[in-house]
C-alpha cells in the first residue's frame, strides 16, 4: 500500500510482511516505528488492520484444512468468488484438487475461464466442474508422484496437504484389541506440559484425552488420546489412542476410516514427541 502521512513528518504504511513500516521526512525507511508516533491514529489503525489480516488468513487456512480433512466437495463458484481475496488465493493456490476427470495443482480460479489446474503430465488445463474436492493426502493414490512433481514445480502449500504426515491403517488387528498403544508411556514432568503442547498443536482436551474430530462416511468420528487427568502440576504418562462416535460409542479399530485413522495417529505422534526423553548414560 502507499505511504500515509503521520505526525512529525513521518509516513507509515503496512508492508507485505504484515508489519507497520515507517520512513522519515527525508524518505529514509526506518527499522521500526519511533516511540513518538506509536499512538498516532494512523499507526494504530494500520496495526489493527495487520491484526485483522492475520486473523483472516488464519480463518481461511482453518476453513480449507476443514474442507480437506472432511473430504467435502467445494463448489467451483465458491473458489471463483473468494480467489480475488489474496488471503484465500494464497491458501488455495497449489493445493491438489480433484475435478472428477482431472487431478492436479490448482493455480487459478477465474470467472470467465474456470479453474486452472496443472496435471501430473505437466499440462495446464482449464476446467469448469460444478464442484471439486481437496483430497486428504492419505486418499491420494498418486501421492508419491504428486510430491515429486510438486517439488519440481516449487509448490509451497500453506495448508498442509502434500507433505502432511500420514498413517495407513493396518489390514488386521489382534483379537480383542480396542486401542493403539504405539504412543503410550510417554512421560511428561507435569500434566500442564502435556496440556500446553495440546493447546499449541490445536487439539482440545476433554476428560483427560486429547481429541480430534473427523467427519468421514457420513458421521463424526473422534480420535481420543489419553494424556492424564490428575493434578496439573503432577507427573503424567500418555496412554492409548482410541476412536469413538461423538456420543461416546466405541468404534472398532477395523472400522475406523482412513482419514480418521491417519489424523488420530498424527495427533498422538505430535503430542508424544513432546515427552521427556531420557538421555542414555555412557558406560
Amino acid at each position: 500500500m502507499g505511504w500515509l502521512d503521520a505526525a512529525s513528518g513521518y509516513q507509515v504504511r503496512l508492508g507485505e510482511s504484515g508489519r507497520v513500516q515507517c520512513r522519515n521526512g527525508k524518505g529514509k525507511q526506518l527499522s521500526s516505528v519511533p516511540a513518538s508516533i506509536q499512538d498516532d491514529p494512523r499507526v494504530v489503525r494500520l496495526r489493527q488492520l495487520a491484526e485483522w489480516l492475520s486473523r483472516h488468513e488464519a480463518e481461511c487456512l482453518s476453513a480449507v484444512d476443514g474442507w480437506m480433512v472432511r473430504s467435502l466437495s467445494v463448489p467451483t463458484a465458491v473458489l471463483v468468488e473468494v480467489w480475488a481475496d489474496p488471503a484465500w488465493a494464497g491458501v488455495l493456490r497449489d493445493l491438489v484438487v480433484s475435478t472428477g476427470d482431472e487431478t492436479g495443482f490448482l493455480r487459478d480460479a477465474d470467472p470467465g475461464r474456470g479453474l486452472g489446474v496443472v496435471t501430473l503430465d505437466g499440462d495446464t488445463v482449464r476446467v469448469r466442474p460444478e464442484a471439486v474436492s481437496i483430497p486428504h493426502p492419505v486418499l491420494l493414490d498418486d501421492l508419491d508422484e504428486l510430491r515429486e512433481f510438486g517439488a519440481e514445480l516449487g509448490v509451497e502449500q500453506k495448508a498442509q496437504q502434500l507433505f502432511r504426515q500420514t498413517f495407513t491403517r493396518p489390514a488386521a488387528f489382534p483379537a480383542g484389541k480396542s486401542e493403539v498403544d504405539d504412543y503410550s508411556r510417554g512421560r511428561f514432568e507435569q500434566l500442564n506440559h502435556a496440556l500446553g503442547r495440546c493447546r499449541t498443536l490445536g487439539y482440545p482436551v476433554r476428560g483427560g484425552e486429547a481429541v480430534y474430530s473427523a467427519f468421514e462416511g457420513g458421521r463424526t468420528v473422534e480420535a481420543r488420546f489419553w494424556i492424564g487427568s490428575d493434578h496439573p502440576e503432577g507427573e503424567t504418562w500418555t496412554g492409548g489412542l482410541r476412536w469413538a462416535l461423538d456420543d461416546g460409542t466405541a468404534v472398532p479399530l477395523a472400522e475406523v476410516g482412513a482419514v480418521a485413522w491417519s489424523e488420530g495417529m498424527r495427533m498422538a505422534s505430535a503430542i508424544h514427541a513432546g515427552r521427556v526423553v531420557e538421555e542414555a548414560v555412557a558406560r
